[in-house]
């Protein structure tokens, strides 16, 4: 799920009107390369490094723990946000961390190429400055849509604009990784194969960069725009003390600090265990497998989740949704308990053909992160639409949201950093039965979540 609009300004960008903005180009040849190039950096600092280092050698633990720091930057890109207020436009910054992305990322590329573990401060330090100008570059990204695009056509290009954040991770977590593994068993060495990929990518973005120079809008500074470095942070600070001022903060907080608190656990380890040797308690699967697994079935079953899921609260009402979405979250998780349990040999291998492509995949594993994906796609949606519609709303309402996705993305940093820990320290196995009962602290803070601005279904519903 694409990440939502940043704070830039005041109220927000949604919240407040802009100045007159120069005629644009049709978003359709802006909005899908944008969101793409987006979804492309944020996998591939967090999942795509997660699996490079892996394959490099380094330890769950390790691997975990640095793919989730990489993360960082995304919770807090709503410190710098209103600074980008102040100097040149949107769209320069769109665009020159593009190029700064596509530097760092070619450097990646050669430092992928180190012997041992030599290469992890170099590929840390960049994928440090790739973080940060991704984080960047998607405060950019949402500021020119939001100030570009008026209110109808914000909501006529969401899901468009979603969809194509999603082909960024199709390509990284499935066909770039297909293709690390193909390398690999060419070359044997998982360097070189890392460095192709990395090219690849550097490559995407440094086209991208080039691409927006001409097509992307500037974007319009919002009417509430800082005029200053003081002006900047005195509007953060009222949005940010206005915040914990809201009614049933507590409740409000928990529910959006708790609620991925199991996927968290399960996003970094997940795809660990499936490329894990038998030896070690995984499934021996080859990159390859995995890139087609994830690109082929489990994005296409985590959009189809999200369409499902949005379908689903419409119909019934946020309240009567919830509980149900939380489930829906937490329980397919329960199919990596499984897959642990099972014996890799007494899988069933089947032939499948995808748009020409002639696959051999186990079905088992295939249903399992099918299943998993499906259900987080359909769960997400409660998180995103109770921050939008509880958390959000005042006077400062785009701010609030922010602070809102920060926490959601603070509780998936931290659980990420420390699953690699407990999974070297119970095992696969056990580490899957704490994932279920991790998903004891989101059903309780679904229970009692507060809805201090009721609900679409309320007659009236508080303003």
């Amino acid at each position: 799920m694409a990440p939502p609009p940043t704070a830039i300004a005041g109220e927000g960008a949604i919240a407040a009107p802009v100045s007159a903005a120069p005629a644009y180009k049709n978003p359709f040849l802006w909005v899908p390369s944008s969101y793409f190039t987006m979804g492309l950096v944020y996998v591939t600092v967090g999942s795509v490094a997660n699996i490079m280092f892996k394959n490099k050698g380094m330890p769950n633990d390790q691997a975990a723990l640095w793919s989730s720091i990489l993360g960082f930057p995304y919770t807090l890109k709503f410190l710098w946000a209103p600074l980008l207020e102040l100097y040149r436009s949107k769209k320069f910054f769109v665009v020159l961390m593009q190029f700064i992305l596509a530097a760092a990322v070619a450097a990646v590329a050669f430092s992928a190429k180190l012997p041992g573990m030599s290469f992890v401060i170099p590929v840390l330090g960049l994928m440090t400055i790739a973080a940060i100008a991704g984080a960047t570059q998607d405060i950019g990204t949402d500021g020119v849509y939001v100030t570009t695009l008026d209110r109808k056509d914000q909501a006529k290009y969401t899901g468009f604009q979603s969809m194509c954040w999603n082909l960024g991770p199709i390509l990284a977590t499935g066909l770039l990784i297909r293709l690390t593994g193909t390398l690999h068993t060419n070359t044997g060495d998982w360097g070189t194969a890392w460095m192709v990929v990395m090219m690849i990518i550097a490559g995407i973005l440094f086209l991208m960069g080039l691409y927006h120079i001409r097509m992307l809008p500037q974007g319009a500074k919002a009417a509430d725009s800082p005029k200053s470095f003081g002006d900047a942070m005195g509007t953060f600070g009222k949005a940010f003390v206005t915040f914990f001022q809201k009614e049933s903060i507590v409740g409000l907080l928990a529910f959006a600090f708790l609620y991925r608190l199991g996927l968290g656990l399960l996003d970094k380890m997940g795809p660990l265990f499936l490329i894990d040797s038998v030896a070690n308690g995984g499934l021996g699967l080859t990159n390859e497998t995995l890139g087609d697994i994830n690109g082929f079935f489990g994005t296409a079953a985590f959009i189809l989740g999200s369409i499902l899921g949005g379908m689903f609260v419409s119909k019934r009402g946020l309240k009567r949704s919830l509980l149900i979405l939380c489930l829906c979250v937490n329980i397919p998780n329960a199919t990596f308990l499984f897959l642990s349990r099972t014996n890799p040999a007494m899988f069933h291998v089947v032939d499948w053909n995808l748009f020409g492509l002639h696959l051999v995949l186990p079905l088992e594993v295939v249903a399992a992160v099918t299943i998993e994906k499906l259900g987080w796609g359909f769960g997400a949606v409660g998180h995103m639409i109770y921050m939008m519609q509880q958390i959000a709303p005042g006077p400062y309402r785009t701010a609030h949201y922010t602070f809102a996705t920060a926490l959601m993305g603070l509780c998936m940093m931290l659980t990420g950093a420390v699953s690699g820990f407990l999974q070297s320290a119970v095992g696969y196995q056990w580490f899957f039965i704490v994932v279920l009962f991790a998903a004891l602290p989101p059903l309780l803070a679904t229970i009692f979540a507060p809805y201090p601005h009721g609900d679409i279904t309320d007659e009236p519903a508080k303003a």
